[in-house]
């Protein structure tokens, strides 16, 4: 998955490749905080502890860094649907990836703020993937929760709304985490907070989809 288009790989010494994620590192931090429009080049190569024209070197603009971090992330962040297994149990495979998607949430956060704050912004940078590719991974798995409740296996829901659900309440806890932190005096880091999360969306989906 590319934003950038294809360039030929060039071969990268160890030193060049630590400093490329010194930046990613803090440039995910700077854009998780402040999104695309409130960072700067200024703040990413203070926060990476280099000069602007050293960061310069490794990354010719803050677009470039920006594209770099939402392809990594989309690169993860959609291999849990890609799992969803049409051969397994339904709703345990559903389960299995709302586990999978609070698991995501609480390991990185900023990940999943970053790609809240270009979904805001009218994803300019990553509209064209929306429109393919994980557009139509989003029809290949609605199809198959289709069939499963064609033959009966869980309840007949929209499988889109579905899966918009499950996004919705499992990046809430990194997306909102400070409201979740105010209302709740910690957030989902916290293991014994993180195992009641998790539980009560598997018992809300489970109620939702399992035939009585």
């Amino acid at each position: 998955m590319s934003l950038t288009g294809s360039e030929k790989p060039q071969r990268k010494t160890r030193i060049q490749r630590a400093n490329e994620q010194k930046i990613l590192e803090a440039a995910l931090d700077v854009f998780s905080r402040n999104g695309f429009r409130g960072s700067t080049i200024d703040q990413i190569s203070e926060a990476a502890g280099m000069s602007k024209p050293n960061l310069l070197y490794y990354f010719k603009s803050k677009q470039a860094i920006h594209e770099t971090l939402l392809a990594r992330l989309l690169e993860s962040w959609l291999d849990p649907m890609k799992e969803l297994d049409p051969e397994g149990d339904p709703l345990e495979e559903i389960l299995n990836y709302v586990r999978r998607k609070i698991e995501m949430t609480r390991d990185f956060p900023r990940e999943s703020r970053l790609f809240a704050n270009e979904i805001i912004q009218g994803a300019p940078r990553i509209k064209p993937i929306l429109e393919g590719e994980i557009n139509a991974l989003l029809e290949t798995k609605a199809k198959i929760m289709t069939k499963w409740m064609d033959e009966g296996k869980i309840k007949r829901v929209d499988p889109k709304h579905l899966i918009f659900s499950i996004w919705a309440t499992t990046q809430h806890y990194a997306d909102f985490d400070v409201q979740v932190r105010l209302v709740l005096g910690e957030n989902i880091d916290n293991p014994d907070q993180f195992e009641k999360t998790k539980a009560y969306l598997e018992n809300l989906f489970t109620s939702l989809l399992k035939i009585d």
